[in-house]
């Protein structure tokens, strides 16, 4: 079993930062990837994020790219999202993932993030 528990959402003005984390607890997810997606009312899940085991590798959705930076420290079995330049349109329901295949996919609570202009 693994649970997930998103923090740091919050209400922010446009241009704002905010920094969201995930801690992971139930066993250690260092093998895997992990990935943060995001749910505004009325719209489907999207893809904002994914780091790979080690934090070597990123990806990032277009409409994130070069203000958002997803990161990891395994030996606390938490994942961050550092969120600058935030616009109204980032405003969603944050949500962190592990996909560990046969064994289960994991979703975080969420966590709310809200950007005012």
């Amino acid at each position: 079993q693994v649970e997930l528990v998103e923090s740091g959402g919050g209400l922010v003005q446009a241009g704002g930062s905010l920094r969201l984390s995930c801690a992971a607890s139930g066993r250690t997810l260092s093998r895997y990837a992990m990935r943060w997606y995001r749910q505004a009312p009325g719209k489907e899940r999207e893809f904002v994020a994914q780091i790979n085991w080690s934090g070597g590798n990123t990806y990032y959705a277009d409409s994130v790219k070069g203000r958002f930076t997803i990161s990891r420290d395994n030996a606390k079995n938490t994942l961050y999202l550092q969120m600058n330049s935030l616009k109204p349109e980032d405003t969603a329901v944050y949500y962190c993932n592990v996909d560990l295949a046969i064994e289960g996919t994991y979703w975080g609570q969420g966590t709310q993030v809200t950007v005012s202009s």
